[in-house]
């Protein structure tokens, strides 16, 4: 593994630290005190926690995908507003719930919302998700036309339309949290 560029902060401090930057950089922050040959002991005595670390960093930012550009928000919208209908259509039924209004948007906190109104939203991402995952969004969201809370109650009732629902909420949890990430 390449060395990282290691930039040293001295200061009052009585004890030495190493943090790995995101930009994969090492800081070393040592007491005025301390010889040039102890932090660098110091720095090769620890060599596999920074190499370990340096990767991790490494690996995070190859994994960083590009943000979305307005072009494709715009795009994921209208695909979802496309498949949504059947699904909202089929769960309502077997919930014998109805929306007062459906709406796609690109929202960085939610999969989907529900309105005291009775007003659905929906994340345009959606349409990257699994088939089940856009599923569960759906079912969730209706069972809120019935159930305004996350009691045991509502869960049931999620469950009844989806009886492996925590499946999809975990990849929203980590799948998801990437998409999301992307806004």
């Amino acid at each position: 593994m390449n060395k990282p560029v290691t930039n040293i902060i001295r200061s009052n401090r009585k004890t030495i630290s190493l943090q790995v930057r995101e930009d994969g950089t090492l800081l070393v922050r040592a007491p005025f005190r301390m010889m040039d040959a102890a932090i660098l002991a110091f720095i090769q005595s620890h060599q596999q926690w920074i190499d370990r670390h340096v990767s991790e960093m490494e690996q995070r930012r190859a994994e960083k995908a590009p943000a979305f550009t307005a072009e494709d928000i715009h795009t994921m919208a209208e695909e979802t507003r496309r498949f949504l209908p059947p699904l909202l259509d089929q769960y309502s039924r077997a919930l014998g719930v109805r929306p007062s209004r459906v709406t796609v948007r690109n929202q960085k906190t939610r999969w989907g919302s529900c309105s005291s109104q009775g007003g659905l939203n929906f994340n345009c991402l959606l349409v990257l998700a699994p088939d089940y995952v856009r599923r569960y969004v759906v079912i969730h969201e209706l069972c809120h036309l019935r159930e305004m809370n996350h009691s045991p109650a509502f869960w049931d009732l999620v469950a009844s339309q989806m009886p492996d629902y925590r499946k999809a909420k975990e990849w929203l949890k980590t799948e998801g949290k990437k998409l999301i990430a992307r806004l």
